[in-house]
């Protein structure tokens, strides 16, 4: 998903003179190219995250369609109170695109972690959010995002599902409980409820939510399988739920820290995300 949202960028940077590119070193090789050949809207700020929020700030007030790139943790808990200032409180908008997800990068350890993005991100108004699933979802959401001012957060991960899926594509549909799979975490739920019959609805744009399909879909329960913070949509789910008597079970990385580093797939099992965790969770929720 990373090289694919560098080529991306790149092209859309050379076709489109309104966009901007901020980085704070990260992924800086792979754009030094595009920002030698537009040094007037892409720049390397160094490892300051805090003026990259502020640099992309000061570019949509001009106009521009910034986008801004970093570790999860970088982009978006480390530089918060500026993406809340500089793009909610000045009414800007701007297409933040991380690597890194909930635990990707879990051999650098906790610094490189950043389960509750989407929760933070949730504090604020007005915030499209994308988990795309696999590469080949990347490019029409990028491509997309830089063609309005709207303020935009696609979070990319190295976990990815076998193939592409549009949003809103319901993959298993036999009545019962209906399954909400978020971004890369299909795959592992397709895989943990073969056998029983319940609906599997994929999102890769959690935010806003599509709660007409979802109410279409619900019977009477409810799980929400998401690559981050468990219980992240519990309230979006609630609120597009609302008058709707029903049971949820909203699976996710917990917010203790793991603390022996691993694989990504280490903490996947650690954390219940693999298909035998999410088997064993759904199963008992269901009293199957």
């Amino acid at each position: 998903m990373r090289d694919t949202f560098v080529a991306t960028t790149t092209d859309i940077l050379d076709e489109d003179p309104r966009t901007a590119l901020v980085i704070a070193d990260i992924s800086g090789d792979a754009f030094a190219p595009v920002i030698r050949r537009h040094p007037d809207r892409a720049f390397n700020v160094g490892i300051r995250e805090q003026l990259m929020a502020g640099v992309g700030g000061g570019l949509a007030l001009t106009g521009m369609r910034p986008f801004l790139h970093s570790y999860a943790p970088f982009l978006v808990d480390r530089a918060y109170e500026q993406i809340k200032l500089d793009f909610g409180h000045q009414d800007t908008g701007a297409v933040l695109v991380s690597i890194g997800a909930s635990y990707d990068a879990a051999a650098e350890g906790y610094t490189h972690q950043s389960p509750g993005d989407v929760a933070l991100l949730d504090t604020l108004d007005g915030w499209t959010v994308h988990v795309p699933g696999h590469r080949d979802e990347v490019p029409e959401l990028l491509r997309a995002a830089a063609r309005h001012d709207g303020r935009v957060y696609v979070r990319l991960s190295v976990q990815e599902n076998r193939r592409a899926y549009t949003n809103g594509s319901v993959l298993k549909r036999e009545g019962g409980p209906l399954v909400v799979a978020v971004g890369p975490m299909l795959d592992p739920v397709l895989e943990a409820v073969q056998g029983l019959g319940v609906t599997v609805f994929y999102v890769n744009t959690p935010r806003p939510l599509d709660a007409d399909n979802l109410n279409a879909l619900i019977n009477d329960e409810i799980v929400v399988v998401e690559p981050y913070l468990a219980g992240t949509s519990a309230k979006v789910v609630s609120d597009a739920l609302r008058g709707r008597p029903h049971r949820a079970l909203h699976l996710g990385p917990g917010s203790a820290e793991v603390r022996r580093y691993g694989s990504w797939r280490d903490h996947a099992r650690t954390q219940g995300l693999d298909p035998a965790g999410l088997r064993h969770s759904i199963t008992e929720f269901l009293g199957t």
